[in-house]
């Protein structure tokens, strides 16, 4: 005698169309996690066509990201240089960067963390105040001055290169150097990016000045997609001023544009390590006035040849900016209701 398609599973599940199954009475049923894996692998086969679009992106995304991530966190617990076989070590790598790294505590961390105060919430605030203002223009000067504050961001090392570091020049040759030469503000011309006092301030200048991206050009967007009727009706309900506004109509209705340009903030902030290298010409700082965690990582990456202590590093700047989204998503994400 037969037995029915459903008396043949005895696990449970779903059939492909969407049919539950119950398990055979008297017999076992399968472990959790295995139902769940055949499901996902039933899903997985009725969206193939959905998975073939998605396959380069994710290609991409595992070679460039997760595999890179999940070997840095693999090497963070061992020492390797490079030649030899990585030899594992476990934590030693971490309790040595939190004990026993004097330049990572004394200078990397507070420098690290100074930048990024100042640089990632000023950056952010500056982006919405000027798409803000662009926004109040008519649309045929919006475009120009867009392309004015996004093109430092796009010319990136060339003005770095060009234009601050003539600006910084420690001779007298150099636009700032002259300026205050003549005006006899200054009786000898200063060496501003090879003095620990000046090279700190000078790199959040720059950033500032360039920092106007793709965080920039979404929170403009952003503000195109508000509803113009919403204003009117907050005016009705007693709205007075344009700051009112901002608070309590505009920013609620872009809170997506908001978290995007915050991640991008975040992430562009703390991988602003270059800078220092690009003004100073030199992978370590004077005095370490510059030396933010990337450079840390460079350190020990490149000139050191310490690459599982360079790992370590990197986890914990991955922990890092991970703590900080956590932190965005939880002040942008959509509240019940809205």
């Amino acid at each position: 005698m037969k037995q029915s398609n459903t008396e043949l599973n005895t696990d449970g599940g779903t059939l492909p169309g969407g049919i539950a199954i119950r398990p055979t009475p008297g017999k076992p049923a399968a472990p959790r996690a295995l139902r769940r894996l055949r499901q996902f692998a039933s899903e997985c086969w009725r969206d193939r066509m959905s998975y073939l679009f998605l396959a380069p992106f994710l290609l991409a995304f595992s070679c460039f990201v997760l595999i890179p991530v999940f070997m840095a966190a693999l090497l963070s617990v061992t020492t390797f240089n490079g030649f030899a076989f990585p030899k594992f070590i476990g934590v030693n790598n971490f309790i040595a960067l939190l004990t026993q790294d004097i330049i990572f505590m004394k200078y990397t961390l507070p420098n690290t963390f100074k930048f990024a105060i100042i640089v990632g919430p000023g950056g952010y605030i500056l982006s919405f105040i000027f798409a803000w203002l662009i926004h109040q223009l008519p649309k045929g000067l919006r475009d120009y001055f867009t392309l004015a504050l996004y093109a430092p961001s796009m010319a990136g090392g060339v003005a770095l290169s060009v234009i601050w570091i003539s600006t910084f020049s420690g001779d007298r040759v150099g636009y700032l150097n002259n300026i205050l030469l003549n005006f006899g503000i200054i009786e000898s011309p200063q060496l501003w990016l090879q003095d620990p006092k000046y090279l700190m301030t000078i790199m959040i200048i720059v950033t500032l000045w360039s920092s106007m991206g793709v965080g920039f050009l979404a929170m403009l967007g952003g503000l195109q997609t508000v509803n113009t009727e919403l204003y009117e009706a907050g005016r009705i309900d007693g709205i007075k001023n344009r700051l009112q506004e901002v608070y309590y109509i505009t920013i609620p209705s872009m809170k997506p544009q908001m978290l995007f340009s915050a991640v991008m903030a975040i992430v562009g902030t703390l991988k602003a390590g270059l800078i220092s290298k690009q003004l100073t010409g030199l992978p370590i700082t004077p005095g370490y006035s510059g030396h933010l965690i990337t450079n840390h990582i460079d350190d020990y990456a490149f000139l050191r040849y310490e690459w599982g202590y360079a790992s370590a590093v990197s986890v914990v700047l991955l922990l890092i900016s991970f703590l900080i989204m956590r932190f965005c998503y939880r002040l942008f994400a959509a509240k019940e209701g809205e």
